[in-house]
């Protein structure tokens, strides 16, 4: 089972994720903020993280920096419902930049993608 960190602020929103990505199959942890998600990365091996980017504590591109300093092979997808950061150099780094929907499609179909090329 692959084990995927879900760093999302909005609790409706994650508790949403949480559910359907647990459907699929894998292994959710949840962080609400950067300074959250950086002690989570630390504690445990991780296959996949899925971050929002206007975060508390420490915002998304900023937290997604020491993520990749850390281990600059963890495939990170930006889920945001900000388009315009697309351009910005942190998130051209990101394996993926999904603009937020309540149709999560896209995000899982991301998902399964990132996973099968890590295997």
């Amino acid at each position: 089972m692959c084990t995927i960190l879900l760093v999302e602020n909005d609790e409706y929103q994650c508790l949403l994720y949480e559910q359907e990505l647990r459907l699929e199959g894998y292994e959710i942890i949840t962080a609400t903020d950067g300074k959250d998600a950086v002690k989570k990365v630390e504690e445990q091996p991780l296959d996949l993280i899925v971050m929002d980017i206007n975060l508390p504590k420490k915002d998304g591109i900023e937290t997604m920096g020491i993520f990749l300093s850390k281990n600059k092979d963890i495939p990170i997808i930006i889920n945001t419902a900000y388009s315009n950061y697309k351009k910005k150099f942190m998130s051209l780094i990101a394996s993926a930049y999904i603009v937020k929907s309540s149709d999560l499609s896209e995000l899982k179909d991301k998902i399964r993608e990132l996973l099968a090329n890590k295997v």
